[in-house]
């Protein structure tokens, strides 16, 4: 399961449209005997529907399969050039749902798309008859004012961010489109309109939660160890993309 390199180029983005056409609106085909997927090298397998109940019922959120209510909406992006039907949405509800997310996907040798806001340019973040994990149902915001820290979960958008943080008088330092997803604009750097004063969003993260993709969940200081990153194992509940930003008091 490798990541899809990553480029916003308008050359790439032309690209990505100039795939065939049974490419860009492949639908997975549910039979009674199972679903047809795609493996991140191309092959089409068939997911057993054992194994799709057994994966269900591992999940706290829900799994969506092409025809079921909430699909269609599910696998929207903002970029409407991108119209593609994954074989499986998992929408996760925590970390537990993203590690089981990802060791199904592992398991099966899936093609993987990873939405978190979803406002990717090049449509990363929707795949065709591969698994599609969906953070967006993970939206929790918490500020703690005293420490000007605030925890971000990875379906997050900025206009919800800053909602949070204004409450208690705080801004930090994100980008200029309130519909774009918090982990998103951070992990690609993320400059704003505070960018020059404070530096990017990703100079302002603590602490983040990652799924990997052998399915450990990992946490990531900033400020330990000698070369002041550190990861370690977490037995309890993370986030995929959890950002600790700094906040800094708005005047």
């Amino acid at each position: 399961m490798k990541r899809r390199a990553f480029c916003a180029s308008a050359v790439a983005t032309l690209g990505a449209a100039a795939q065939p056409i049974g490419r860009i609106f492949a639908a997975a085909v549910s039979t009674g005997t199972g679903v047809s997927a795609v493996t991140s090298d191309g092959r089409q397998i068939v997911l057993s529907r054992s194994d799709i109940d057994d994966f269900r019922a591992s999940l706290r959120g829900q799994l969506l399969l092409p025809g079921a209510t909430g699909y269609d909406d599910a696998r929207k992006i903002w970029n409407g050039m991108f119209d593609r039907r994954p074989a499986l949405i998992a929408r996760c509800a925590g970390a537990a749902d993203v590690v089981q997310s990802v060791n199904f996907a592992r398991a099966h040798q899936l093609l993987v798309a990873v939405r978190g806001g979803g406002h990717g340019l090049s449509g990363q973040s929707v795949c065709d008859n591969g698994l599609m994990i969906d953070l967006a149902p993970m939206r929790s915001v918490r500020v703690d004012a005293a420490r000007k820290s605030a925890r971000v979960e990875p379906g997050v958008v900025l206009g919800e961010l800053d909602r949070e943080a204004l409450a208690f008088g705080l801004v930090t330092t994100t980008g200029t489109v309130s519909h774009t997803g918090a982990g998103g604009l951070t992990l690609g750097g993320g400059f704003g309109r505070l960018g020059r004063r404070f530096g990017m969003a990703c100079d302002n993260v603590t602490t983040v939660d990652v799924v990997t993709a052998d399915g450990r969940l990992l946490e990531w200081r900033r400020h330990q160890g000698p070369d002041h990153r550190q990861y370690r194992e977490r037995s309890g509940r993370g986030l995929l993309r959890r950002g600790g930003f700094l906040l800094v008091r708005s005047h």
